[in-house]
C-alpha cells in the first residue's frame, strides 16, 4: 500500500489542507494513520461523503473534544485541555507538579526525571483528573445529578492516601465538618438536602446563562459537600455545564487563583469580581480555540 501526505490528498481532491487533516483526525478516511505528527493517507483513499458522520452534539468544541478523546489524538484541543485544566486546577489546590510533569504524565503515563521530591498523591490525582475530564466530555449532554457529582469525586480521590482513611468517605458526602478559607461550610447532616435543593433550583432555570452557571459554582463551593476535592470537582462541573449550555468553557489558571478566591468570597455582595475573573479565563481559552481553528460564538 502506498501512502500520500495531507497536502497531496488536499491537492488531489481540491480541498483545504485543514479539511483533509480534519478528515483524518475524525476517522473519516479509512486507513489513515499518524507517524509522529504526520498523517499518512492511503493513495487510493477518496474524499468522505457529506452527512455520513453523525455529530455528537451541535457544539463544535464538544465534538472536537469527543472525537479527539476517542481517537487518543495528541496535539489538539483535547490534549491541550487535559493538560492545562488538570495542571491549573490541581495547582490551585497545592499540587507541586509542574506543567511539564503534568504533560509528561498525560502523554507517557510516567513521571519522568525530577530533581526534587514528588508527592505520590499529586501524581495519582493528576492521573485521576484526566479520567474525570474524559467523563465530563462523555457525559457533557447528560443532566447533572448527585450521582454524577459523586462519581467525579470518586474518580478524583480513588487510590490517594485520603481514600485509605475510613472517615474520608470517597465518592460520598462528608462525614465531618470542614471549612474553606476560614469560612464555615454546610454541616454534614444538611449536605444531602442542600445538594438536592441546589440541583432542583438549577434545573428549574430553563435557559441558563454564564451568571447562572457561576452562581451554581459558588453555591456548590459554600456547601462544600465532600471532605476534600470540592474545588476541583466544582471546576470540573462548571466546565461540563458550560459545554452542555453551548457557552465557551474555561479553566482558572494558577495566576488567577487569588482573584478567583476573592470572587467566591465576595459573590453575594459584588458579583463582578468573580464574573470578571471567569471572563478573563474564558478569553484565554477562546485564544486557544482560535489557534486550533475551532469556531465559537
Amino acid at each position: 500500500m502506498n501512502y500520500i501526505s495531507v497536502s497531496e490528498f488536499a491537492k488531489k481532491w481540491n480541498v483545504p489542507e485543514r479539511t483533509a487533516r480534519n478528515y483524518c483526525a475524525t476517522g473519516r478516511i479509512k486507513g489513515a494513520f499518524l507517524t509522529g505528527k504526520t498523517w499518512n493517507i492511503p493513495e487510493d483513499a477518496t474524499i468522505p461523503e457529506k452527512g455520513n458522520k453523525k455529530k455528537f452534539s451541535n457544539n463544535p468544541l464538544l465534538n472536537h473534544l469527543k472525537e479527539q478523546k476517542d481517537m487518543k489524538l495528541r496535539g489538539g484541543i483535547y490534549h491541550r485541555t487535559q493538560i492545562d485544566l488538570t495542571y491549573h486546577s490541581n495547582r490551585i489546590e497545592g499540587s507541586k507538579l509542574t506543567h511539564d510533569q503534568t504533560r509528561y504524565i498525560f502523554e507517557t503515563n510516567t513521571i519522568g526525571v525530577s530533581k526534587g521530591i514528588v508527592n505520590v498523591d499529586d501524581i495519582i490525582e493528576a492521573t485521576n483528573h484526566f479520567r474525570c475530564i474524559d467523563l465530563i466530555i462523555d457525559k457533557a449532554k447528560a443532566k447533572l445529578t448527585e450521582s454524577f457529582i459523586k462519581e467525579l469525586h470518586f474518580l478524583l480521590k480513588s487510590g490517594t492516601s485520603d481514600s485509605r482513611k475510613d472517615w474520608f468517605n470517597v465518592g460520598e458526602y462528608k462525614k465531618l465538618p470542614n471549612e474553606v478559607g476560614s469560612n464555615e461550610t454546610c454541616p454534614p447532616k444538611e449536605v444531602a438536602t442542600k445538594m438536592k435543593e441546589l440541583l432542583s433550583n438549577y434545573h428549574n432555570i430553563e435557559k441558563k446563562n454564564m451568571e447562572d452557571l457561576i452562581d451554581f459554582h459558588y453555591q456548590f463551593e459554600i456547601i462544600h459537600p465532600f471532605q476534600d476535592g470540592n474545588g476541583r470537582v466544582g471546576r470540573l462541573i462548571i466546565f461540563k455545564e458550560f459545554l452542555a449550555n453551548d457557552i465557551v468553557p474555561f479553566f482558572i489558571a494558577d495566576d488567577l487563583k487569588l482573584f478567583y478566591y476573592r470572587g467566591l468570597q465576595e459573590w453575594p455582595h459584588i458579583k463582578e469580581y468573580l464574573f470578571d475573573t471567569c471572563l478573563t479565563a474564558q478569553d484565554h481559552y477562546k485564544a486557544i480555540l482560535k489557534y486550533f481553528e475551532i469556531a465559537f460564538e
